[in-house]
C-alpha cells in the first residue's frame, strides 16, 4: 500500500508548542521551583539550619512568587498561547469519557479520548492556576501586615501553609507522570512531538 503524497508519515514532527509557550513553561517552573525550594528552607527546621541566611531565602521566596504570574502574562501575547488557554478552559464529553476511565483504572488508549490536552491536563492546569492567585493573594497580606487586620493575616498564614504543602505533592505528581512520558517531555522541549504518539495520546487533535 502506498501513502498519498499529501499524507505525513506515521514517524513524521506534529508541531505542538512555539518557542513563546516553551519559555512562559519553563520560566514558570522554574519561578515554582524557588518558592517550593525557598519556603522547605523556611520551615522545614533541618534545611533552615543547612542553609542559613534566612533573610535572603525570605527575599528570594517573595520575589519569585510575586514574579510568577509574569510569564503567563507575557505569554498572552501569543496568539497560540491563548488558543491553548481556550482549550484548557474548555470541557467536552469526551472528557468526562477520559476521567471515567482514569477513575476506574482503564489505561486503554481508547478508553481516554483526548483532543490537544486531556482531561487530567486541563483539571492540573486549572487547579494550579487558581492555586497560584490564592498563593499570591494570601502571601502579599503576610508580607504588608500593615495593609490588612490580625485575624486577615492570620487565616491567610494558615491558607498560604497549608496550600503550598498540597501545591508540592501535586507538583511532585506532575513531574512524575512528566518523567514517565519521554514524548511529552520532548514536545515540551523541542516544541514537536511524532505523529504516532499524537494519534495515540491525543485521537482527537487536529494539528
Amino acid at each position: 500500500m502506498t501513502l498519498r503524497a499529501d499524507t505525513p508519515p506515521a514517524t513524521a514532527g506534529v508541531r505542538r508548542f512555539t518557542p513563546l509557550q516553551r519559555w512562559t513553561h519553563r520560566t514558570t517552573a522554574v519561578l515554582m521551583g524557588v518558592c517550593v525550594v525557598t519556603a522547605a528552607c523556611l520551615y522545614v527546621p533541618q534545611l533552615a539550619e543547612l542553609v542559613g541566611r534566612r533573610a535572603l531565602v525570605v527575599t528570594l521566596h517573595q520575589w519569585s512568587g510575586l514574579a510568577l504570574p509574569v510569564p503567563v502574562l507575557a505569554g498572552l501575547a501569543s496568539r497560540a498561547f491563548r488558543a491553548d488557554l481556550g482549550r484548557l478552559n474548555r470541557f467536552g464529553p469526551h472528557d468526562r469519557t477520559w476521567l471515567r476511565a482514569a477513575l476506574h483504572r482503564d489505561k486503554r488508549h481508547a478508553s481516554r479520548p483526548a483532543a490537544k490536552f486531556n482531561a487530567g491536563q486541563k483539571l492540573y492546569a486549572s487547579w494550579i492556576a487558581g492555586a497560584t492567585l490564592v498563593m499570591l493573594a494570601t502571601g502579599l497580606m503576610m508580607w504588608f501586615t500593615h495593609l490588612t487586620p490580625l485575624l486577615w493575616r492570620t487565616s491567610a498564614t494558615f491558607v498560604h501553609d497549608w496550600l503550598a504543602l498540597t501545591i508540592g505533592i501535586v507538583l511532585a505528581g506532575h513531574i512524575g507522570m512528566a518523567l514517565a512520558d519521554p514524548e511529552s517531555r520532548k514536545g515540551m522541549r523541542t516544541g514537536s512531538v511524532s505523529r504516532e504518539w499524537a494519534d495515540r495520546e491525543h485521537p482527537l487533535w487536529r494539528p
